[in-house]
């Protein structure tokens, strides 16, 4: 049986409580009966849903939304200081619980898994979800991102095990003890966290040394960063490795693109195994495999795990097909960080064989683009044509000198094709004048840019 509420959190109140993150713990507490409330900045489909399930959202944030009874207060990093909510819990003497100490209260209890790295986060731990719950395990799991409709990046199993992304953006997964981790990659990312390279191991090693006495380790033998990880941490974990090397313990041996999906086969413990993923991308495959790798770590026959992974099909923002219109197709994707744009632009090249890929990338932080412009310049000459917004800044305050233009100039200085669009309300006008038919058209970036799909079909449609 699944665990109970956690002590403490029977009346918590959540502070920014529409986050990917934020709203999957609430939900979980909802369905183990806490009565939950919380604030958010605006109206959103997951606040909604989250109101399904009784929780109580407040827009706005306001002394007042905070009530006397409250059992404690849920805040992430990206909450400041100065809150009106935070300082009326510090008035009324509520204790204030960081995310990543609520998620990993919701743990105890049960054989967690927690998956981390730079970039795939939300896929893996996606698919994990959903191929236990295809063969009946009913995992209970925390998600950076819906599966198939607003809410859904979370739920109260009733199953031992529970699925969780593990954050290292802020060094909160330090705070989980998984029976099973993973490592999909290391890079430096983060810039306003983490000064070095150095730092990133020595955070992951934190990480790694978390894992409950007798637990696995399943990283990748592929991306440079994670075999360094491996070498660091060598004697001190059970460690399981897989990828395309030779040298892994679970082998990928062949990835064939079959149009939007991919066919996949794998050698582990001597026997060979192939199954469908039914998203294009040899970065997805490998996911995938990831995935498999620590369903067998806990104890899930491969013969079993390998073909469930097919249930897996996508996740909001994650190369999510929005719509057609006038024969151009249009594609959300989450891609921010300069390899995660150069792995979904490779996919969709080459599930998109003779077609012309259009982007509109919309960049993410300042820090980041001060760090990453260049670089992510330099992705954007895969597609045929690009249009570059201004920085999303989310949590950051601006950089002097950090704009768009960064990215723009090291675009242009590679041979792409692109044109700078400030006001969002021009971008529809813009692809249009851009698109034919045959056309795929990516809505790219972490921040609002994805609003933007509905409103590019529409002046498409016309």
């Amino acid at each position: 049986m699944a665990p109970g509420l956690p002590t403490a959190m029977d009346r918590p109140h959540f502070i920014g409580i529409g986050g990917a993150g934020m709203s999957g713990i609430a939900k979980i507490l909802a369905q183990r009966g806490a009565k939950v409330a919380g604030s958010d900045a605006k109206e959103s489909p997951t606040a909604e849903a989250l109101r399904t399930l009784g929780v109580t959202v407040h827009i706005g944030h306001a002394a007042g939304h905070l009530a006397d009874d409250a059992s404690c207060v849920v805040v992430s990093s990206a909450i400041r200081a100065d809150n009106p909510e935070l300082a009326r819990a510090a008035e009324l003497g509520v204790p204030v619980v960081h995310r990543s100490d609520a998620l990993a209260a919701l743990m105890d209890g049960t054989r967690p898994i927690a998956v981390a790295g730079t970039h795939g986060k939300t896929t893996t731990t996606s698919m994990l979800a959903v191929s236990l719950g295809a063969l009946g395990l009913d995992p209970s799991y925390a998600i950076g991102g819906d599966l198939d409709a607003p809410g859904s990046n979370a739920l109260h199993g009733q199953g031992e095990i529970f699925v969780a992304e593990a954050d290292e953006s802020d060094r909160s997964f330090h705070k989980y003890a998984p029976a099973v981790a993973i490592v999909l990659n290391v890079e430096l990312d983060h810039h306003a966290n983490y000064a070095s390279m150095d730092e990133i191991y020595a955070s992951f090693e934190t990480f790694a040394g978390r894992i409950v006495p007798g637990g696995t380790l399943v990283i990748s033998a592929d991306h440079e960063g994670a075999r360094e990880l491996t070498r660091r941490l060598a004697g001190t974990v059970r460690t399981v490795t897989y990828g395309s090397a030779d040298d892994a313990d679970v082998r990928v041996l062949d990835v064939v693109p079959q149009g939007l999906t991919s066919r996949v086969t794998v050698l582990l413990d001597g026997e060979e195994h192939t199954f469908a993923v039914s998203v294009p991308g040899r970065h997805y495959a490998h996911n995938a495999v990831a995935a498999l790798a620590a369903g067998v770590a806990l104890g899930i026959p491969a013969a079993e795990l390998a073909p469930a992974l097919v249930a897996y099909t996508g996740v909001k923002r994650r190369l999510q097909l929005k719509g057609e219109a006038a024969g151009v197709q249009v594609i959300d994707s989450y891609a921010h960080h300069p390899t995660e744009m150069t792995a979904d632009l490779d996919a969709m090249r080459g599930a998109a064989g003779d077609a012309r890929i259009l982007v509109v990338f919309q960049p993410h932080l300042f820090s980041r683009t001060q760090e990453l412009g260049k670089e992510m310049g330099q992705a954007l000459t895969l597609a045929d044509a690009s249009v570059v917004l201004d920085i999303y800044p989310a949590r950051e305050d601006p950089i002097p000198g950090v704009t768009s233009e960064l990215i723009i100039e090291a675009a242009r200085a590679a041979g792409a094709e692109v044109t700078a669009v400030h006001d969002a309300a021009d971008v529809p006008e813009a692809v249009a004048g851009m698109a034919r038919a045959g056309d795929l058209v990516l809505t790219m970036g972490a921040g609002d840019v994805t609003d933007l799909g509905p409103r590019i079909l529409d002046r498409l449609s016309k």
